[in-house]
């Protein structure tokens, strides 16, 4: 390598750091799609719930207490997702020039969550069942973190699945 080239590039010239998206993000298991995206959404939750609860029990925390938040938490960030992508490609679903018809905004298979609105609503949920609980939201917060960081880490991988992460 000369001194000048940067230290990502390979042998071939291509950059190290680029890895293609493969050509389908959808297989089929005869009339069932499985798509590489909300596999990793699935598998990114299960792993930030995961973690989160055995975050919980080492301050000692009642088992399945974590498990029980995320089940709102979930919920709430997956409406919060899809509100953030519709209002901020409100011109797709909306106005005179929409591709969509306005009612297929509910479509979430049909693609587009917002990771800002999903955190949003998602942070409602827990706020709630916390409050319903009597838990100290800040010590959910903290225990919780962490978990949040790795699984969105490996739900970004359902972007570069559907080519959206190139």
């Amino acid at each position: 390598m000369r001194p000048s080239e940067p230290k990502s590039a390979s042998v071939t010239g291509m950059p190290l750091a680029l890895i293609p998206s493969p050509s389908q993000g959808v297989w089929h298991l005869g009339f069932i799609p499985i798509r590489a995206y909300a596999l990793c959404f699935i598998v990114g939750i299960a792993v930030g719930v995961w973690l989160s609860e055995r975050r919980w029990r080492a301050r000692g925390g009642e088992k399945g207490t974590i498990s029980d938040i995320a089940v709102p938490a979930v919920i709430f960030g997956l409406i919060g997702g899809r509100l953030y992508h519709v209002i901020v490609d409100w011109q797709i679903h909306f106005g005179p020039r929409a591709i969509k018809e306005p009612y297929r905004a509910l479509f979430i298979w049909e693609g587009g969550l917002g990771i800002w609105g999903a955190v949003a609503l998602g942070g409602v949920g827990v706020w709630l069942a916390c409050r319903r609980r009597g838990l100290s939201l800040g010590a959910v917060g903290d225990t919780i973190a962490p978990g949040i960081a790795f699984g969105q880490a490996i739900a970004r991988w359902g972007n570069w699945f559907n080519q959206e992460a190139q």
